[in-house]
């Protein structure tokens, strides 16, 4: 692809933890790609350069690969960022045995931020976005940070088994303000993260995953080395998506028993996960693993969209739901949970495919039935996702290049700014070796590098 040069060229960085397979890695190497087409300096940062996607870089685009430090250094480094935080922070990063991840990576991001200088750094999934926020914070510097949500925070709180989950929206409250674009996937997950966190409505942007209708299109016109498709002789319901809770693909094989009940289908789910195990053994259970393949991962799930039946999107929720635009452009049917958010504003609350409760097998059942028994025009699903062009998402993307520089963002009082000294006081035992006296001391050193009289009191 030829590249427009551009007189207001930027240097531009992408950061996410890898390109492991699903939506945040395809919708940022689209992104990355559609930047350098325009003449942009791209990087990419990366906590761990893997995934299925690596031999998909675009050209123009630099891997930057972030070196992990220790948790305690990572931790003390959030603290220095924003030591008025103690309170906030202690549940959900400061105590828990392992740190988050992205986390470690806070110090070397700051190096990179203080090296590179780029113009806007772009970030995705809750905690790369605090870490760009509080790398920004330690950085200083002219760069901009825009954060991007995908996915809503609610059930998310409600459904992880990590406790520190529950203390993580206060956080994010007190932090994404200090971003100069804060950007959600849909309306849906900008209204949930509003109501979660306190921050202003009007402060969340939306803007929607772009569809690569071309690609897709290219890539649909592949073969289909399954023998299921290649037989034709029985309709194929199609599942594609991570092996995790989110999805509920339980509800998908209950689903499919039912319709199995009123006529002779087959269901394949394109996806890899930890829940493997315990999907194969419920499709014996339901006594339909005769009829269910899960042949794993695959790069190109678009030729298995184009001759599918219906694709049947069972998660509990999303954020946007890019299989469903996917689906759509390949002028696949496509039935789908009404489930937070995203899917309902991808179909347009039911006009380009339907919408069921979330966890109903017995609707979700009856929906894929009537798309078999009526199949809709197919060329009215491509026209719907051909609205969602790369183009026009990067242009809105790359307005916070611009915007930002006009624009103070809105902060909340008290958001950690301050440089007023204080006079602290730690009091512990001893300096006895141990987990408490390392504590007290990581945090007595960040409470010095904020310019703070620290005296360590012991017995």
């Amino acid at each position: 692809m030829a590249v427009k040069k551009s007189p207001h060229s930027k240097h531009l960085a992408l950061f996410i933890p890898s390109l492991a397979g699903g939506g945040v890695a395809r919708f940022t190497l689209n992104l990355a790609k559609s930047f350098a087409s325009r003449g942009h300096k791209i990087d990419l940062l990366l906590c761990r350069v893997a995934g299925p996607y690596l031999d998909q870089i675009p050209a123009g685009v630099t891997i930057v690969k972030l070196k992990a430090s220790s948790g305690w250094r990572g931790r003390l480094s959030v603290l220095t960022a924003d030591y008025k935080a103690l309170w906030p922070l202690l549940l959900p990063i400061l105590l828990p045995y392992t740190v988050p991840k992205p986390v470690k990576f806070l110090p070397d991001l700051v190096r990179y931020l203080q090296s590179e200088k780029p113009d806007v750094l772009f970030s995705a999934k809750t905690p790369c976005n605090l870490v760009a926020l509080w790398a920004k914070r330690l950085a200083g510097g002219p760069t901009r940070i825009v954060v991007n949500e995908r996915s809503s925070l609610s059930p998310i709180v409600q459904s992880k088994k990590e406790w520190r989950w529950r203390f993580v929206p206060p956080v994010i409250g007190r932090v994404y303000p200090w971003a100069d674009g804060i950007v959600s996937v849909s309306k849906g997950v900008g209204d949930d993260v509003s109501l979660l966190t306190g921050i202003p409505r009007d402060r969340i942007t939306t803007i929607y995953n772009p569809i690569m209708n071309l690609e897709i299109h290219n890539k649909s016109l592949s073969p289909v080395k399954h023998p299921w498709f290649a037989a034709n002789d029985l309709p194929v319901i199609l599942g594609v998506g991570r092996l995790v809770p989110q999805k509920d693909f339980p509800c998908l094989l209950r689903a499919f028993r039912h319709v199995r009940s009123t006529r002779r289908a087959r269901l394949v789910i394109l996806g890899e996960g930890r829940l493997r195990r315990e999907l194969e053994a419920l499709t014996k259970t339901l006594g339909i693993s005769q009829d269910v393949s899960m042949p794993g991962f695959t790069k190109n799930p678009y030729a298995f969209m184009a001759r599918a039946s219906v694709l049947a999107l069972s998660s509990a929720w999303e954020g946007f739901g890019n299989v469903i635009g996917e689906a759509l452009a390949c002028g696949c049917p496509v039935v789908s949970t009404d489930c937070p958010s995203g899917p309902a504003e991808l179909l347009q609350y039911g006009a380009f495919g339907t919408l069921v409760p979330v966890g109903n097998d017995k609707a979700l059942a009856d929906a894929i039935l009537a798309v078999l028994d009526k199949p809709p025009d197919r060329a009215r699903l491509r026209a719907r996702a051909s609205e969602f062009n790369i183009d026009s998402t990067s242009e809105k993307y790359l307005q916070f290049t611009d915007i930002s520089l006009r624009q103070n963002p809105v902060r909340k009082k008290d958001d950690g700014g301050s440089k007023d000294c204080k006079h602290l006081a730690i009091f512990l035992p001893s300096m006895a070796g141990g987990g408490v006296a390392r504590a007290m001391l990581y945090l007595s050193e960040a409470f010095a590098k904020s310019n703070h009289r620290v005296d360590l009191v012991l017995c």
